[in-house]
Order: structure tokens, then sequence, then C-alpha cells
């Protein structure tokens, strides 16, 4: 018998094989509603192979755009975030964005040429899906790797969406529009959204979207969900595994030790940084280790730099790793953080122009929401990611009543200068 949850996965994984909307009119072509309220549109347009060619450009821009936001994040405890996620759902995003709110969002992004950003982007997410499945290490041994990305657009139902946004979503970022009914049962969508990216994660984010985010006035959610499990190249031996100090005592915690680990090793000003790969040697983790003292210097110029510094040259060589197992949830709501980079207008109620998406109604974003989960131990790492992007339309207005249900005067006058044209009181309204 099917569950509940059986059969939202089972609507959730039909979803996936839509692929845009109707090429004819701006209006979605609906197709059948499913039983757990996603109405299907279809489409003739495929996902296109990207632009390979815009593949290093769309990388130069992640890395600056991972830096930023690293800024922006919390600055206590543990952290966990996607910059590829973010960009990915802001990039769908800003396609929908019109004048000065698509110019600050393209400048958050790093981003001075969308079209190129839109088929690079399509191009590098292409590349680093076909990076999954069967690999061998250098000893010959075999493992998997699972690495996916995917994209969903969960749209009102019967809004008149714009022909050329969902055409370049369906283009460059593979997805196509599942229609839901937030004025009607706004909860309901959001189950739907959140049972579709805990799919996509292997149930590592199961509620990226809280409840009463959505409602009546919630129009469009954009969402980017990714996922990765990656053995190491060369895992570490269970059996050295041993408590030990970690920053100076303060904590104690299992400390992983492996032989000769292969590795990358850099170093630079008040930093040395180690990449690790993980088996067959397309996917690393590299660890930047401030020097004592450092850690303040470091975070403020990777906020200022971005990540390539910790990348880029480097030297082949063997090291004696010992590192701490570690596992680390994150929830954060990134609007005031998007805000502070220079996006400001998107979320303004009364400034935003997101009529590249639809023109019936007057959108805003209303909240950017991000979760990841990492959990590293001896065999390898398990991550996974889902950003949100939720569009609302302005409230509608409060009209106080006003009822005639009395005598009244009235004036008759031009607008201009209120001249009084005729003046008036009626006492008793039918005709004398």
């Amino acid at each position: 018998m099917l569950t509940r949850r059986d059969t939202l996965r089972l609507a959730a994984l039909s979803a996936l094989a839509v692929s845009g909307l109707s090429a004819c009119g701006s209006t979605p072509e609906a197709g059948p509603v499913t039983d757990s309220g996603i109405d299907l549109a279809s489409s003739s347009l495929a996902r296109t192979p990207g632009l390979v060619d815009g593949v290093p450009g769309v990388v130069g821009s992640l890395q600056g755009f991972a830096g930023r936001l690293y800024g922006k994040a919390p600055t206590d405890g543990n952290l966990i975030i996607s910059p590829f996620s973010v960009a990915m759902a802001l990039g769908m995003t800003v396609n929908g964005a019109v004048g000065k709110t698509r110019a600050e969002m393209l400048d958050v992004l790093g981003v001075t040429d969308l079209a190129a950003f839109n088929g690079g982007l399509n191009a590098l997410t292409q590349k680093l899906e076909s990076l999954a499945g069967p690999v061998k290490r250098g000893d010959g041994s075999k493992a998997e790797i699972a690495l996916d990305s995917a994209n969903s657009l969960w749209g009102q139902r019967g809004e008149p969406w714009e022909k050329p946004f969902l055409d370049e979503l369906a283009r460059d970022y593979g997805t196509g529009m599942r229609q839901v009914d937030y004025i009607a049962d706004a909860e309901r969508a959001r189950t739907l959204i959140n049972q579709w990216t805990a799919d996509q994660t292997h149930d590592k984010i199961t509620d990226l979207i809280p409840e009463g985010v959505l409602d009546a006035l919630t129009r469009l959610v954009l969402v980017n969900a990714i996922y990765l499990k990656a053995p190491w190249e060369k895992p570490f031996e269970p059996s050295m595994t041993k408590d030990a100090p970690f920053d100076g005592g303060r904590l104690t915690v299992p400390m992983m030790t492996g032989g000769e680990v292969p590795a990358t090793y850099r170093a630079g000003d008040g930093w040395k940084a180690a990449t690790l790969a993980y088996a067959g040697g397309s996917v690393a983790m590299t660890i930047v280790l401030p020097d004592r003292g450092r850690l303040g210097d470091v975070e403020a110029s990777l906020t200022g730099h971005g990540v390539q510094p910790y990348l880029a040259g480097g030297t082949a060589t063997a090291l004696q790793v010992t590192m701490p197992k570690w596992t680390t949830r994150s929830s954060l709501g990134l609007k005031d953080a998007l805000s502070e980079l220079g996006m400001p207008t998107a979320f303004d109620q009364i400034k935003a122009d997101f009529s590249a998406m639809t023109t019936q109604e007057q959108l805003y974003i209303s909240a950017v929401l991000h979760q990841g989960f990492i959990a590293v131990d001896e065999e390898g790492t398990e991550a996974a990611a889902a950003t949100a992007v939720v569009m609302s339309t302005t409230s509608a207005q409060i009209v106080d009543s006003f009822i005639v249900d009395r005598p009244f005067l009235y004036v008759i006058h031009d607008t201009e200068h209120g001249t009084p044209l005729f003046l008036g009181r009626v006492i008793d309204p039918p005709e004398s």
C-alpha cells in the first residue's frame, strides 16, 4: 500500500519530467492535475547543452560570489552553505527581473552578460553531473560518486507567466512549471515543495520552507537542490580515529588520522591549505587552516577576494592528515545578506520589477531561504543544500467601507482646480 509520503514522492518524480511550458502564449498550457495537487504543464522546449565557452566566466563569478556570501553569513558557530545553489536560484530569478532590479541582482552575482551566464551555468551544471557514477581509485578499487543538481518552479495556477522567462528556464535551467494554488491552500503547496526538496537531497533537507512563509499572496517559488556523496580517494582507517584536543584544548573531538594521503598543498599569508581528493580525483575538499590567531584575517581575505586564492596552484604531495569528523546543519534566511550585498530593490514591494515574469501582478522577493548539511567521516563526505526564492505579490490595499445610507451633500467640480460646478444635498434619494 502506498503511504502518503510515497504518493508525494511519485508526484515529485512525475513533475521532474516536465521541462518547460507551452510555446503558445504567455499563459501556461495546463496538463492534468495530479492527486497531489500539482498541475503539470507541457513544453516542446528541451534543455540545451549550454555554452561551454561561458563556463570559465561563470566559475569566476561563483568564486567571487562565494566569498561575498560567506562574509554575510553568521560569524559564530559552524556553517555550511552552497554558493552554487544560491547562485542557481538567483540565476533563475534574475531572468524575470527588469531594470534596476535586474542590474542589482547581476552585480551581486558578479555577472555582466546574463545570456552568457545562463548558458555557461547550464554547461557547468551538466559537466558536474557527468562526474557522478562509478569511478576507480588510484589503487584500482571501485567507488561511486553521487552528484546531482535539480531546479523546480512552483507557480500560482492560472497566473499568466511570460513566455520568454519560461522558455529561458526550460532551455538553460532544465525546469518547467509545477502549478499549485497558493491562494486556496498555501500549506499544501509548501508540503509539496518541501517533499520535492527532500527527494532531491535524499532526505537531508526536509523542511526548506518553514510553516507560515507561504500564504495567499505567494505567486512563485524557485528552488534549487544539490546533493553530493563521495568517498575519499584514500579513506581514513576507523581504528585510527581517537579523541584528541581541538582549538588549544577548548574541545575534545574524534580526530581521524590517515597514512600518506595524496594531496595538493599550498600556503599564503596567514594560512596553509590541503586539497584532499575524493575517489577518482574529479571532486575534492580543500581545507584552509589559518595560522593561530589569524582566522579573522583569513575570513576577511575570503570575503574580499573569493575562494580562488585557496584553490589555485600548489604542490602535489603526500600528507599525513589528521582532522576531525563532523556533521553540520545550517538554516539561513538570506534576505538581509543579499540586500546588504547590493540588491535591495528586489525585496522592495513598491520598487521591485519582475515584469519579465508576469505583468498581471507586481511581484517582489519576499524571502530567500537556504539550508545546508554536511557529514564528514573516515569513508568520505555526504553533503546537501537547497535554496528557495519566494516571490509574492504586494498586499491588497485595505479599503474602508463607505456606505451612503443617510442624508448627504455633494459637489460636482473639476479636479485640477476644484471649481464647484454644482453643489447639492440629498435627503430623500427617490426622485421627487
